[in-house]
């Protein structure tokens, strides 16, 4: 009998966790079914919009945390790069402590590639992608072992040798929310081209946005950049951000189903 009501317990506190989550409807309500069926497919949804021509973002409308949208459009960036995609719930139970693992994978950027137009082949993003101590001090360290306890805030810095800027360096900030984890890259030194400043000290931003949902976990990432007039008609930066946010999402994604079997 007590053996019985051990596991009646469980079962109802599994049970009051799983109603907690919200669905993906609850979150977008005002989502058309094209969009939708873009999110839950294995590309996701992405688009791109221009400041001259007004932003369009599912996001506006989503019951998401204001901060994840706004600390993004505060910085008034001239392009923004919006995607939503869903790691679905047949990779089983992802809690937010082994989202926060993966992320902490930094080295594990390294390598992976992306389309080239230019040079017309896969290539790597980023040749090279290690954690350094600080903003003032660049010496690369290794990544920590997996964190046992979920902390509330994280603040690390990253060294990532762009295969079209060379050496790049941002802040990335992770903040757990009510719902779910915010993730914060920026850049906090310039990003050059041939020793030119193309874009300025932190004026790129990228959020990620992590939510165990019903459905599996939602991953809503919004990337947005200025970037000076000069070299505004001469990169296709929206395609720029859009390759590197899209990069910067599987490696998320494969950190954090890795040691997760599909059901």
């Amino acid at each position: 009998m007590k053996k019985f009501f051990i596991v009646l317990f469980f079962a109802a506190f599994a049970a009051n966790a799983f109603a907690e989550l919200r669905s993906f409807d609850q979150i977008f309500p005002e989502m058309s079914a094209e969009t939708r069926a873009l999110v839950f497919s294995d590309t996701g949804f992405v688009r791109t919009s221009q400041r001259d021509r007004g932003f369009v973002l599912q996001g506006t409308n989503a019951r998401l945390e204001p901060q994840i949208i706004n600390m993004v459009l505060n910085r008034s960036p001239r392009n923004i790069v919006e995607s939503i995609s869903i790691i679905p719930r047949s990779y089983g139970t992802i809690e937010l402590l082994e989202i926060f693992n993966a992320l902490g994978n930094i080295r594990d950027l390294q390598g992976r590639l992306y389309h080239s137009h230019s040079r017309d082949r896969y290539i790597p993003l980023f040749e090279e992608a290690t954690r350094i101590v600080s903003e003032r001090q660049t010496t690369a360290i290794p990544d920590p072992p997996p964190a046992t306890t979920l902390p509330r805030t994280q603040t690390v810095f990253l060294r990532l040798r762009d295969a079209n800027f060379g050496n790049t360096f941002y802040r990335g900030e992770m903040v757990v929310l009510r719902h779910g984890l915010r993730y914060t890259l920026t850049n906090f030194r310039n990003m050059t081209y041939l020793l030119v400043p193309v874009i300025r000290e932190d004026r790129f931003i990228a959020q990620l946005y992590f939510e165990p949902i019903k459905e599996g976990v939602l991953i809503y990432g919004i990337a947005g950049v200025d970037i000076a007039d000069i070299f505004a008609s001469r990169i296709g930066i929206s395609s720029a951000i859009a390759k590197r946010l899209e990069v910067i999402i599987e490696w998320a994604v494969d950190g954090i189903t890795s040691k997760k079997q599909i059901n």
